[in-house]
């Protein structure tokens, strides 16, 4: 199997949608793929429990892509052997009433994970330039001051926007958050197979909305909002990662590796040291316990 570099997914310079991969196999066959998930998703809960003992640092994972990209069969492959207390993942819909009386980040950085935890958004505030921007109609519905119609949401609107989403993430890294932004890279065509098995498949009915049809009719304006957000969104402190997505099993293992090659770099995520009295006393609190009658 491959190495996974994560330099080679990771958003640096400015990046061509259409020019990059969007299938994969790591060289590898999907029982190695399945193996190697395995591994590295172990490690990854182990790593948890440790960061949950340090208790300075929460994880933000932002997953983004276009229906059907995987996201949800990702979060529940990737996330299996965590211990259930130790990640949250959040699903942002169209926002509620009171979610509309904040402005646009507020229902996020709420959501920001607690120290010595992992939130996990599938979708994230990055709809914030993306469906909106597709839909300006939507960001009436926000009820901003001086944007009385779609006319006045212009360039500059859009510049305000990014700036205020790369400062939202600088400042809660600074305060202890370590964030992954993963945008699932899918083919045009990958969409419509895996549309086509929600239809042909009565227990994936569920997931079909002729919705998404409709919204398929927009890909090449999702792709070049993708693409803007992308460039101007990825950052040293919360960078961006484009993780081909037409085979599942790879996108999956190469985002765990990702995750988990970066955590171990932080060498001050420890398990504390017991304080000096209760560690000479270890022997003794021991015996005590072997003492009791069962």
């Amino acid at each position: 199997m491959e190495k996974i570099n994560a330099a080679s997914y990771q958003v640096i310079d400015s990046v061509k949608l259409d020019q990059m991969d969007t299938y994969e196999d790591l060289g590898a066959s999907k029982k190695e793929l399945k193996d190697e998930l395995k591994d590295v998703r172990k490690k990854l809960g182990e790593f948890q429990d440790t960061l949950y003992a340090h208790g300075k640092y929460g994880v933000l994972v932002c997953l983004q892509g276009m229906d059907t990209a995987g996201k949800d069969s990702l979060i529940r492959e990737v996330f299996k052997d965590f211990n259930v207390r130790g990640v949250v993942v959040h699903s942002f819909k169209v926002p509620s009433t009171l979610e509309r009386k904040h402005d646009y980040l507020w229902r996020h950085y709420i959501a920001l994970p607690e120290r010595g935890k992992f939130s996990v958004f599938n979708r994230t505030h990055y709809e914030n330039v993306l469906v909106t921007k597709v839909h300006p109609e939507y960001i009436l519905g926000e009820h901003l001051p001086e944007i009385e119609s779609v006319d006045a949401i212009d360039a500059d609107f859009w510049e305000k926007r990014y700036q205020q989403i790369n400062e939202f993430e600088q400042h809660v890294v600074q305060n202890g958050t370590i964030i992954f932004k993963f945008f699932l890279h899918l083919s045009k065509e990958e969409q419509r197979r895996r549309l086509l098995r929600r239809i042909e498949l009565k227990q994936k009915n569920w997931k079909f909305s002729p919705g998404d049809l409709e919204e398929r009719q927009l890909w090449d304006s999702y792709q070049a909002c993708y693409e803007e957000a992308l460039n101007k969104t990825s950052k040293t402190h919360a960078p961006w990662y484009v993780i081909p997505a037409d085979n599942k099993k790879a996108a999956r293992v190469t985002v765990a590796s990702i995750m988990l090659e970066a955590l171990k770099k932080y060498k001050d995520i420890e398990e504390p040291e017991l304080d000096d009295e209760i560690k000479a006393n270890l022997e003794t609190f021991k015996q005590e316990l072997e003492k009791e009658t069962p």
